[in-house]
């Protein structure tokens, strides 16, 4: 079969191959990193290097990182575990975060946005005035479907001033944008080492020095008792590996926008009634959400499926399900625009020749579906 095109890079990065060595070399070892022989040793300072690459990708302490089994967890855990009386959650986070909002037992109250995909910051003002302290907010960094980019800082600020924590889910920023948590001045940052060409199953918890963080999974007392269970040693060092190589990638970006930016000068060049979510508004470069009215985002997603072209309709992570998007909702789209959206993420992978690939898929859904 024929290789396909892959332009879904927000649904998982393709692994890089450098960090596939570093697996296979790290799984011919044994030794768990609890154990203090020389093994044990090994295996724990395999664990400590991939903790200090994790932390200089965000500009953190090692100490401060907290590995976990992916992002989902790394959300879960920080919304349930942050000690909140209650929670400010944006109306586009990612599912985890709005589902484990809604099983956090406090109360939740939502962050509107605007069409621009940008969170309301006079509502938040508000909300924070009335929430119970001490409060969470929680708002991420890029989103996952538009790439709508927040301004994370300002609003940690705000939180701060009221007495509140501030968390931000920066998945689909990492390896796109510089990270800093201290300049982000945030409590709790949340990281997935598949968005970045690591290994699926893994994530980190990346705290401020005194923020709290009640464990999700309690037992043996790893990670400082913050996360218990043995830890994946090779998965954590692939994970480490994709750190490093990320904060590298940031400098390919320019090349990614352009190419984005080629295929939305394409699509609309053809035709006048799609609608390109979130243009107007600061984005990471290699996202794009085109709705097609009229056409759902599942056929779409088939149609280029069938031309070879992977790209996603909504989050990956709901893959299976067929819904409305609740981010375009929540920017005040009609049902006939966010049914009909679909997702092309570009990457490291990506040349000129997949581009026009997709651009030729496109137009020929679009003219059939127009007749």
């Amino acid at each position: 079969m024929k290789t396909p095109i892959y332009l879904d890079y927000n649904a998982t990065c393709p692994i890089r191959p450098s960090v596939i060595e570093t697996v296979a070399e790290t799984m011919r070892h044994v030794g768990n990193p609890s154990s203090v022989h020389a093994a044990g040793r090994q295996a724990r300072a395999t664990v400590e290097q991939a903790r200090v690459q994790v932390a200089a990708l965000v500009n953190a302490r090692p100490r401060d990182v907290v590995f976990c089994g992916g992002g989902t967890e790394a959300n879960n855990s920080v919304i349930r575990g942050a000690g909140a009386a209650s929670l400010i959650v944006s109306a586009i986070e990612h599912d985890s975060s709005l589902a484990a909002a809604r099983l956090a037992g406090v109360p939740v109250f939502s962050l509107p946005v605007g069409q621009d995909g940008i969170v309301d910051l006079g509502r938040l003002a508000a909300l924070l005035e009335d929430a119970a302290k001490p409060a969470l907010v929680s708002v991420m960094l890029a989103n996952n479907e538009t790439g709508v980019i927040q301004p994370v800082a300002e609003i940690a600020a705000m939180a701060h001033a009221a007495g509140a924590r501030m968390h931000t889910d920066a998945v689909q920023a990492a390896g796109k944008m510089m990270l800093d948590r201290k300049a982000l001045d945030v409590d709790y940052l949340t990281l997935s080492a598949h968005k970045i060409g690591g290994p699926q199953g893994l994530g980190a918890i990346i705290l401020a020095p005194t923020a709290p963080l009640a464990a999700l999974i309690a037992g043996g007392g790893q990670e400082l008792s913050r996360r218990s269970g043995t830890e994946n040693v090779a998965g954590i060092a692939g994970f480490g590996l994709a750190a490093i190589e990320a904060m590298g990638a940031v400098g390919d970006m320019d090349r990614i926008a352009a190419l984005r930016d080629r295929l939305e000068a394409g699509v609309t060049a053809h035709a006048n009634d799609i609608v390109l979510v979130g243009a107007g508004s600061p984005r990471t470069a290699n996202t794009s959400c085109i709705a097609m009215p009229g056409v759902k985002g599942e056929t779409q997603v088939m149609h280029f499926d069938l031309a070879g072209i992977c790209v996603s309709s909504g989050s990956a992570c709901s893959s299976g399900k067929v819904k409305v998007s609740h981010v375009l909702n929540a920017m005040g789209y009609e049902d006939r625009v966010a049914e009909s959206s679909i997702r092309v993420s570009l990457g490291y992978g990506t040349t000129e020749a997949d581009i026009d690939a997709y651009l030729a898929a496109w137009k020929n859904l679009y003219n059939r579906t127009r007749r």
